[in-house]
């Protein structure tokens, strides 16, 4: 497996990591834990280095999954987690980047990741109410304390991602990112490529649907927020498989899947991103972690992108209820 940079303060990585949530939250039906450690620690086996889990999947207990599963290889990874959301009687609601709360979310986990050091630490969302010169400057704390490595910020704009800069360097921005989410190509990725900040998009494969695996026919379970969001309504699904014919003709031309035509399309944007797909399953693992073998040239790239943005991508990301209660 590869390995990548992220950011300039020394953060190295595996150049594709693995998205932990799944394993207990947005994706039901979940995996057992026993089944979801033997997962993780078959990542470490075939080079995956960087694993990203948050105290709200779950919540709590994607950590504890990934701490136990983790424990005996803490010297080879590194682990990513979040902050930022009040949590009340199991459920999120509402975010909070208050210094008291940031500290005492970092207290609970480092003890359910059973390490001394997070290695990378995100606010999981902005918090309007607080400044992020005050959030950055309480990771700084952290971070002198001992308890933190380095600083990251998940769905941030340009703005916020400067100030937060200004006051600590931040080594990466986790964002949606990929075939059929492109947003933040405007804005956002100019900043952090001109501040030297490293790029993790979480869900690369469109949550599973650039996959091609899935049809219109596929019933969501109760607990799997595809159910409920715009992109995935049956009309939805059947419209937007023009971009998924796309990406199987490319996949036929280099004898790959479409996943892995996905993936290698994101990591060949830049060597300063590193996607985190998210699975459940064994043989997607080793599917997903393929795209590092698969090489598109520079004529390649230019066709199969081109070719995507020719497709009218139709539904939102989100509904508007989720957008508010993550703070989106």
């Amino acid at each position: 497996m590869q390995t990548r940079k992220l950011g300039n303060q020394g953060l190295e990585v595996s150049a594709i990591g693995l998205g932990c949530m799944g394993m207990s939250f947005s994706y039901a039906p979940f995996p057992s834990k026993e089944y979801s450690i033997s997962l993780i620690r078959s990542a470490v086996e075939q080079g995956i280095t960087f694993f990203d889990t948050a105290e709200v999947y779950g919540p709590y207990n994607n950590e504890e999954i990934v701490g136990e599963a983790l424990k005996p290889f803490k010297q080879q990874v590194k682990i990513a987690t979040k902050f930022g959301f009040n949590i009340v009687d199991g459920k999120m609601v509402g975010v909070n980047s208050h210094p008291d709360h940031i500290k005492k979310v970092v207290e609970g986990s480092l003890k359910r990741l059973q390490v001394e050091t997070i290695d990378l630490l995100y606010q999981h969302r902005v918090d309007p109410n607080i400044p992020i010169e005050d959030v950055a400057g309480t990771v700084k704390d952290l971070i002198k304390e001992g308890k933190v490595k380095y600083f990251g910020l998940s769905e941030a704009g340009a703005n916020t991602i400067r100030k937060a800069h200004a006051v600590l360097p931040v080594s990466a921005l986790q964002s949606e990112y990929s075939l059929w989410t492109r947003q933040h190509e405007t804005e956002i990725i100019p900043t952090i490529e001109e501040l030297g900040i490293g790029f993790v998009p979480f869900s690369p494969l469109g949550k599973g649907y650039l996959t091609g695996t899935m049809d219109e026919k596929r019933k969501f379970e109760a607990g799997d927020i595809r159910g409920i969001i715009p992109r995935f309504t049956e009309e939805a699904r059947v419209a937007n498989k023009a971009l998924l014919k796309v990406i199987e003709t490319f996949a036929q031309k280099k004898n790959a899947t479409n996943a892995q035509i996905a993936l290698a399309w994101v990591l060949a944007q830049s060597e300063t991103y590193v996607p985190i797909p998210g699975t459940t399953k064994i043989h997607r693992l080793l599917e997903n972690n393929g795209a590092v073998d698969i090489q598109l040239s520079a004529q390649e790239l230019k066709e199969l992108t081109i070719a995507s943005e020719q497709v009218k991508v139709m539904g939102a990301r989100y509904t508007e209820a989720q957008e508010k209660a993550t703070g989106l």
